[in-house]
């Protein structure tokens, strides 16, 4: 096994956790951009999306304190972040691609150099925290397909409809554009994803 103070994985989980708040508070400007544009269920997706890169932030953070003979003061790092800019719909793009390469190859690499330096406890938690951003793709991908072919609130076929404020219900091809119970905007009306 590496020395912890001196591998390359006490590094990835550095830039894996600044790199998982960084996502936690991108997901939270989408979140609040949905919300101005009149999507408030995905609002609420992108606040679950949020909470769960928080989540991934806290497990890394753990692990370089678990593993650390004492406190670290400092470790530096070197990472880009993206800072992107645009419409809801680009925001979201730009949100896939970040999830994408993060599940396809950032974390199965630091998985790669946890296992070779013999920690595998990282290894297993970098592949569940891939396993979970290639999730976050999926169900932003299905949200972007439909919104930018303006069917996310309709169905080819009856769909069951739901308020995510009141509760109201309805089987219809698409949803109401105002809550016939609560008088909220279509924007309430919960989508589901597909993956």
């Amino acid at each position: 096994m590496v020395d912890f103070k001196e591998s390359k994985t006490r590094e990835n989980l550095a830039r894996a956790f600044a790199g998982e708040c960084q996502d936690g508070a991108r997901y939270q400007f989408l979140a609040m951009q949905a919300e101005q544009e009149g999507y408030a269920f995905l609002q609420t997706i992108f606040k679950i999306h949020a909470k769960n890169e928080m989540a991934h932030a806290k497990r890394f953070y753990d692990l370089i304190s678990e593993h650390s003979i004492v406190s670290e003061k400092n470790i530096d790092i070197c990472g880009g972040y993206p800072f992107t800019h645009g419409t809801l719909l680009e925001q979201m793009k730009a949100t896939m691609e970040t999830e994408k390469s993060q599940s396809d190859v950032v974390y199965p690499d630091f998985a790669n150099v946890a296992r070779d330096e013999g920690y595998d406890d990282v290894a297993y938690a970098f592949e569940c925290a891939g396993l979970v951003e290639d999730h976050h793709r999926q169900v932003v991908a299905d949200l972007y397909t439909k919104l930018k072919a303006g069917k996310l609130y309709k169905s080819g076929a009856v769909n069951l409809w739901k308020c995510s404020y009141c509760g109201y219900m309805e089987r219809s091809k698409q949803a109401w554009q105002t809550c016939p119970s609560c008088l909220k905007p279509q924007g309430y009306c919960e989508v589901h994803c597909e993956e």
